[in-house]
């Protein structure tokens, strides 16, 4: 099985500056042309989190589905702590979803979607590098519990470094396809796959197109994998 894996901040849809636009982050997504996108900061931050990302626009402008997430931050948001996972209406229908809250100075949690023979999870990593590397080592250690096929993580890992804080991910091909932030022009690689053994790496990129640079404070990344 082959497939087009992403991750997007969205920023809660207002780009760098403003106007609040999902439309925009939704032609990107299209562009993409995933087959599962993690996505990042889609719901509003205060009061009752609601959705950024419009959920009654996402099928008809990008042809894929939300995942069913089970108790999100509040009945108006899309995601939980800010994240949802869309995918094709086909694997969406055999798609099981687990929540993984994670440890650190600030609320967080990760997305784990199980499909036959691939595991993916959702990534938003807190903004302390102490945090981010307790939060890798809960991740792994419930990968390997969830199911017994090739992991793929992916999102906004908030590590602009290589060499450190990663060190939790041992034994798994951390990329990082290009700088991602700040959108109009990119200098640091915050938006990171990290794949388990049995998964083949064929292409990866930074999308880059005029829209993207518009949309968000990030660029979202794509790789091309296929479970061997």
């Amino acid at each position: 099985m082959r497939l087009r894996l992403a991750s997007y901040n969205l920023h809660k849809c207002r780009g760098i500056v403003g106007p609040h636009a999902p439309e925009r982050n939704l032609a990107v997504i299209a562009a993409l042309q995933p087959d599962i996108i993690a996505l990042q900061e889609v719901d509003f931050r205060f009061g009752a989190r609601p959705e950024a990302l419009p959920r009654a626009l996402i099928e008809d402008m990008t042809g894929l589905l939300p995942v069913d997430i089970t108790g999100r931050t509040s009945e108006s948001s899309l995601g939980w702590h800010g994240q949802t996972i869309l995918m094709r209406p086909d694997l969406a229908a055999v798609a099981q979803l687990r929540r993984l809250p994670l440890p650190g100075l600030e609320p967080r949690g990760a997305l784990a979607l199980r499909l036959p023979g691939l595991t993916v999870i959702g990534v938003h990593l807190g903004l302390a590098r102490s945090s981010r590397r307790l939060q890798l080592a809960r991740i792994a250690a419930q990968a390997a519990r969830i199911g017994s096929g090739p992991v793929a993580m992916m999102g906004d890992f908030n590590e602009w470094r290589d060499d450190l804080g990663l060190e939790p991910l041992t034994g798994y091909r951390v990329v990082a396809p290009g700088p991602s932030y700040p959108a109009p022009i990119p200098q640091l690689r915050l938006d990171r796959m990290a794949l388990s053994r049995g998964l083949a790496l064929h292409d990866m990129g930074v999308f880059r197109e005029a829209p993207a640079r518009d949309a968000s404070d990030h660029l979202p990344i794509w790789a091309d994998i296929e479970i061997a």
